[in-house]
């Protein structure tokens, strides 16, 4: 009876640590506030998506994460032009409260973006530069966890920097913001 009692009390760490590491897919509605071209006031928008995979290891609080985010903008003067930027990011994230119900998290991530669409095509800095570049990814969120599978991310806010050609610095600084669903698949 007391072994059955100390197998019980072995159990029930080895469940609650499978909880923590589930393996989680979430889709998210991204927008992004870019960099203007070069030599030119204000900035511009884009609207699209990301995607990410997390699979948790140890204590469920640090995890391995890959992003692709795919937004668009348009109407980009002059000239009303338009562009799609791709990142595709890979890192760390850290949750401070895994089995939480309100999980905040932040991430580091580093990859490479690339830049397509009249912005980036014909006579500009940029066509000259048509392979994919650095971009990193910094940031943080929360997610609101419905049950065991499901999670709302009420909110992702990222930096998101990218080293497109652009005849002056090279350097993009865009602010991404991303809501949406995550599933956590578990046994």
């Amino acid at each position: 009876m007391a072994l059955a009692g100390a197998t019980a009390l072995a159990q029930a760490p080895a469940a609650a640590i499978a909880r923590q590491n589930q393996t989680e897919v979430a889709a998210e509605y991204t927008y992004a506030h870019a960099n203007a071209p070069p030599a030119q006031c204000g900035c511009f928008s884009a609207n699209g998506g990301s995607v990410s995979f997390a699979q948790p290891f140890v204590s469920g609080r640090y995890a391995f994460v890959f992003d692709a985010t795919i937004v668009h903008g348009s109407n980009i003067s002059p000239g009303n032009v338009g562009v799609t930027l791709d990142a595709f990011t890979a890192g760390g994230r850290y949750r401070p409260l895994p089995l939480a119900r309100w999980n905040p998290f932040g991430e580091a991530l580093v990859g490479v973006a690339h830049a397509g669409g009249g912005l980036v095509s014909g006579d500009t800095p940029a066509a000259r530069d048509p392979g994919l570049l650095f971009a990193a990814n910094i940031g943080g969120g929360l997610d609101r966890r419905l049950d065991r599978h499901w999670s709302l991310r009420l909110f992702e806010a990222d930096y998101l920097v990218t080293t497109f050609r652009n005849g002056v610095n090279d350097h993009q600084n865009n602010l991404r913001l991303s809501a949406g669903l995550v599933y956590r698949f578990s046994k």
